[in-house]
């Protein structure tokens, strides 16, 4: 009798410790909220980056954006074998401290599976540092089956503490088939101005 009032009593403390943990879960979501408005700290979801061509007005306003500067983005892509590989738009102008999204396209017009992966430059070489991607598909190798198309978003901050004269920045990308040999970073493409046309529109 006494074994069975002790297993109750557990049953009701596990209980007890289980909606703790349930109560402490659903309070995270405000704590973390109110922690982050303390701090300043302003966090976008995915579902609110920027998409080049809209507004960035939204409840949310990131307060770091500085808006007395102009930043022009350049996109430049290479290929190293039977890739189509390009940018949604050949540039954007964005803010320093503003969250900017731009996608990708890349198709496999090889009749066999690849697999491959991109490494990125900038021009001038002093803004790399100030370039955050926050997410990109560089950061990984990718396999594409034959005629296979694919869309991946690079989404990026510009440090505000960019020099200030620098005012264009070229964001070069080499997309080449893994198990090759690897490719140097472009350096010559980078000085070429992209072509503008219905591309090159924002």
């Amino acid at each position: 009798m006494g074994t069975q009032r002790d297993n109750w009593k557990m049953v009701g403390k596990l209980g007890v410790i289980t909606l703790g943990m349930f109560g402490f879960g659903y309070a995270l979501v405000p704590i973390y909220k109110h922690i982050c408005d303390a701090l300043g700290i302003n966090v976008l979801a995915i579902s609110e980056r920027q998409i080049p061509g809209q507004s960035t007005a939204g409840p949310l306003k990131n307060t770091q954006v500085d808006r007395t500067r102009t930043i022009t983005v350049e996109f430049d892509t290479n290929v190293r074998g039977p890739w189509k590989f390009k940018p949604a738009v050949r540039h954007i102008e964005v803010h320093p401290g503003e969250l900017a999204t731009v996608m990708y396209e890349f198709e496999n017009v090889q009749d066999r599976t690849m697999a491959a992966q991109a490494i990125p430059s900038y021009a001038p070489k002093q803004s790399a540092a100030h370039f955050n991607k926050l997410e990109c598909f560089c950061f990984n190798q990718y396999t594409l089956a034959p005629g296979e198309r694919k869309e991946w978003p690079v989404a990026f901050v510009i440090d505000p503490k960019l020099p200030k004269d620098v005012n264009t920045i070229t964001l070069s990308y080499t997309f080449f088939e893994v198990g090759g040999k690897t490719p140097a970073a472009p350096t010559a493409a980078l000085d070429a101005v992209p072509a503008k046309g219905p591309e090159g529109a924002v």
